[in-house]
């Protein structure tokens, strides 16, 4: 079920502020699942780049005054989801749902002045910096929700919010056992 919010100034910059993460988030799973060697990361990251979309569109909801039901959340963006795997996959941009291309060419160009000034010609970057740059991501984003949930009025839109700030901390979850299984992170 969807209801109807208004959003104060302080609650929608505040949104504004979780729907760029968001969309870092997407670029930099899809990035590093395009770089990652090893299956078992690639699908880490695709899977957990799909969930950000879904967080994304979320934030997308409640900026335009709905609040999605958030027990029902995960159920109705499934559905959507799949119908919008195939195209993503080819490369393929969904409105609102990927970055846009001036994201992509920003971090391409970063890459490249990266390049320049460094004289090297590749870009390369471990396995195990990609995972620690995710779990770094991963809880700079959790904290962020956590304040945005504090300043939000509205308990419904607290709620949601809530929900997705619990699917980023699984999400740090899975780099971290990833990592852990694979030797790369000492305790």
């Amino acid at each position: 079920m969807i209801t109807n919010v208004t959003l104060s100034t302080k609650e929608q910059l505040l949104l504004q502020d979780q729907k760029s993460h968001e969309e870092q988030c997407i670029l930099k799973y899809d990035n590093y699942s395009n770089l990652a060697s090893d299956p078992e990361l690639k699908t880490l990251f695709k899977n957990n780049a799909q969930k950000e979309r879904e967080h994304l569109q979320t934030i997308n909801q409640l900026l335009s005054g709905q609040v999605p039901s958030a027990t029902g959340q995960s159920s109705s963006n499934s559905q959507q989801s799949g119908q919008q795997s195939s195209g993503q996959q080819s490369g393929q941009q969904v409105a609102g749902q990927q970055p846009s291309g001036q994201q992509k060419a920003n971090w391409n160009m970063s890459q490249q002045e990266s390049k320049e000034k460094s004289g090297v010609t590749s870009f390369h970057i471990t396995e195990k910096d990609m995972c620690i740059d995710m779990l770094n991501t991963e809880k700079y984003v959790s904290g962020t929700y956590d304040t945005t949930i504090f300043e939000c009025k509205n308990t419904h839109v607290r709620d949601v919010l809530n929900h997705i700030q619990k699917d980023e901390q699984k999400h740090g979850e899975a780099i971290f056992v990833y990592m852990q299984s694979k030797g790369m992170y000492s305790s």
